[in-house]
């Protein structure tokens, strides 16, 4: 995240004394990143973080992948992919590898319990409903459009309001970060970023809670989920400071960059990290060149797979593809405009597609799930 941010109480010096009015100490948190070099935040409990009463294994978070098969664009139709559970559970991941993967949510009820990834940051890019994310650092309101930024070790909750949510999921073990290109030497956004530090929506209230009772926690570490029973609430903290804290961002927010001809898909681009970049595909002018051409040129990234959810409008560059549906397109094959759509493209002022794009530097798998999902036809659409 690239500024500071305190909520609460904290005293003035880092590892001091902060006692509560009863004269006892608060206890004082560092959770941070990269060790003890990346970003952190200071965060002043009131009761011991470390206090769990009992801890159990959920079973195995392990995700089983089929085999590739031929090297082939692949369409999977994710419309109708069943609803049910909660923002967690309801989590079915369709594809990924070592350091991403990228799942579809449908959740219908509120979390019962509070979670936490001990072994991966999580972005949440919310496509359809509204709610509110509670957390140690605050709480934080979201709805349709919102990319919600999530920590490694953040206890959180989520709260639904209303009906028919539809999310996607990317969970890494590295931070998604905001591309360096848009950032200065001190982690300032830059005039020619498509987004700029006003658009970030961070904790504003702090929940304090000092009951004392047995509260869950299930967190997700070293490939398992396990359940945690608190005597306390986990969200207990008076104050904090730092860094490090969830944030949410609207992909409406974005603005696009344009030019006299044809944009390469980096200028897209809104986060990034370790061997993968996430792009927010917005309404925008077209080239104005008078010989442009809209239509993407025919590319082969032969070190990227690309992924790309289509959510709203028509895409210009596709012929078949749906609302909600997930194109994968992998390394080492061409991909470019469907037959016709480079043609058609030619004096449109604009479009009005919002898409997601994932691209990542190895290879993706796909899971079962994904399976039932695909349309094998999509791989010879380009055939006139």
């Amino acid at each position: 995240m690239p500024f500071y941010h305190k909520l609460g109480k904290i005293p003035h010096k880092r590892h001091t004394q902060f006692r509560k009015p009863d004269g006892s100490l608060y206890r004082e948190q560092v959770i941070g990143t990269k060790g003890f070099s990346g970003i952190q935040s200071i965060l002043y409990h009131t009761y011991q973080p470390t206090e769990i009463k009992f801890a159990e294994s959920l079973g195995p978070a392990k995700i089983d992948y089929v085999p590739d098969g031929a090297l082939r664009h692949r369409l999977f139709k994710t419309r109708n992919v069943q609803p049910g559970g909660d923002a967690v559970s309801a989590r079915q991941v369709l594809m990924g590898n070592a350091n991403i993967t990228m799942a579809l949510a449908r959740p219908t009820q509120s979390m019962d319990y509070h979670y936490r990834n001990g072994e991966a940051h999580e972005l949440y890019w919310v496509h359809s409903g509204e709610g509110v994310l509670h957390s140690q650092y605050g709480s934080l309101p979201f709805g349709a459009g919102d990319y919600i930024n999530i920590p490694i070790s953040t206890t959180w909750r989520m709260e639904l309001k209303g009906n028919d949510h539809r999310m996607l999921v990317f969970e890494s073990p590295q931070d998604f970060e905001f591309p360096k290109r848009y950032r200065n030497e001190y982690g300032q956004l830059l005039e020619n970023s498509p987004f700029c530090e006003r658009d970030m929506r961070v904790p504003e209230a702090l929940e304090t809670h000092t009951e004392r009772g047995e509260f869950e926690v299930r967190v997700k570490a070293r490939g398992e989920f396990h359940r945690h029973i608190l005597t306390h609430h986990p969200l207990d903290v008076v104050g904090w400071d730092g860094y490090l804290y969830p944030f949410a961002f609207n992909i409406y927010d974005f603005e696009p960059i344009t030019g006299r001809v044809h944009q390469p898909p980096p200028v897209h681009q809104t986060w990034e990290g370790w061997n993968f970049v996430i792009c927010s595909f917005m309404p925008r002018l077209f080239d104005y060149h008078p010989l442009a051409i809209p239509a993407p040129y025919n590319h082969a990234n032969v070190n990227s797979d690309e992924v790309l959810y289509y959510a709203e409008g028509n895409f210009m560059s596709r012929k078949g593809v749906e609302q909600m549906d997930i194109s994968l397109h992998p390394g080492g094959l061409p991909h470019g405009p469907h037959p016709g759509t480079i043609e058609a493209s030619i004096g449109k002022a604009k479009t009005e597609e919002v898409a997601v794009m994932m691209d990542t530097f190895h290879p993706l798998h796909v899971t079962p799930l994904a399976l039932e999902c695909e349309d094998e036809r999509y791989a010879y659409s380009w055939v006139e």
